[in-house]
C-alpha cells in the first residue's frame, strides 16, 4: 500500500532505532488498565519496535503497516510469536473491525497521518471506553554530541524542522471531541550503539531525507565524519560506542 510517506528505502535502517522507555510504556498500560490478552492495534507498526514491547507484556497485538518493506521486516521479526498478527493498512483506514480493540497505539507514526481522520478511525475500532496513545522518542538535543549533530543539519539544511512529531499532541486530540482528558507521560531512555549503527539510523530519518533532498547523503556523511572524530579519540573509529539520550513522550486518552 502506498502512502504519501514512503519508507521503502529506509526500512532496514529502522532496525537501528531505539526502543521506547520501559517505564513510559508501563505507565501507559497502567493508566489504561491493560490486562493480559487485551486486544491492541499498533498502527504504523513499522519493523515492530513497539509491537514487540506490547507482545512481551502478554498483550494480543495486530500490527497495521502500509509499507510492504517495513511490514515484511516486522513479520520476520515476530514470526515465532503467536500473539502478533499483521495487516496492511493506514492510520486513516486500518482495515480492522469496529469495536475490536482495547487500545490503539501509534508509535512514531501519528505525525505521518491525517491526525483527525486517524482519530476518527481509532474511535471506530476501539471498544467502548477504549484507549488511544501516540508516542515518539525525542533525542535530547542539549546533549553535547547531539548538539553537534544539530549544528551540522542546520548548516546544511537551512530552515530544517522536525514537524508535528515534537509538538504537544493534546490540542489535536482535544479537537477531535472524541476522547477524554489527555495524559502526557515521558521517561528517559539511554540508547547505546556503535557509531556505524548510529549513522545507519540516520539513514532512516525520513524528515531529514525529505528536507535535505539531493543533499541527504552528504548530510549523513558529515554526521558520520563528526561522530567518527568525536569517538575516535579512543582509537575505536566507527566501531566505537556512543550513548544517545532520548526521552519517550506519550499522549494517552480514553474514548468518551
Amino acid at each position: 500500500m502506498k502512502t504519501e510517506w514512503d519508507y521503502t528505502m529506509l526500512a532496514d535502517a529502522y532496525l537501528k532505532r531505539p526502543d521506547y522507555a520501559d517505564a513510559a510504556i508501563d505507565a501507559m498500560l497502567s493508566i489504561a488498565g491493560a490486562e493480559k490478552h487485551d486486544k491492541f492495534c499498533d498502527v504504523g507498526a513499522g519493523v515492530a519496535h513497539l509491537t514487540l514491547m506490547l507482545a512481551a507484556r502478554s498483550l494480543d497485538v495486530v500490527g497495521v503497516e502500509p509499507n510492504d518493506a517495513m511490514r515484511a521486516i516486522g513479520v520476520k521479526r515476530t514470526e515465532t510469536l503467536a500473539n502478533i498478527r499483521w495487516h496492511e493498512g493506514t492510520g486513516e483506514s486500518t482495515g480492522q473491525a469496529a469495536h475490536a480493540f482495547d487500545m490503539v497505539t501509534f508509535g512514531s507514526s501519528f505525525n505521518v497521518c491525517d491526525r483527525q481522520q486517524a482519530l476518527k478511525e481509532t474511535a471506530r475500532i476501539l471498544k467502548p471506553r477504549g484507549w488511544f496513545a501516540c508516542l515518539w522518542n525525542h533525542r535530547q538535543l542539549d546533549d553535547p554530541i547531539q548538539s553537534g549533530i544539530e549544528s551540522i543539519i542546520k548548516e546544511k539544511v537551512p530552515g530544517y524542522g522536525y514537524g508535528t512529531r515534537r509538538e504537544d499532541q493534546t490540542t489535536v486530540i482535544d479537537a477531535s471531541c472524541l476522547f477524554g482528558p489527555v495524559v502526557h507521560l515521558d521517561s528517559c531512555v539511554l540508547h547505546q550503539q556503535t557509531v556505524k549503527e548510529c549513522v545507519e539510523a540516520w539513514r532512516s530519518h525520513a524528515s531529514l531525507e525529505r528536507q535535505a533532498g539531493s543533499a541527504f547523503l552528504q548530510v549523513v556523511g558529515a554526521i558520520a565524519a563528526y561522530l567518527d572524530s568525536e569517538v575516535s579519540g579512543g582509537g575505536e573509529g566507527l566501531d566505537g560506542y556512543i550513548k544517545i539520550p532520548y526521552r519517550t513522550h506519550i499522549w494517552v486518552a480514553q474514548l468518551k
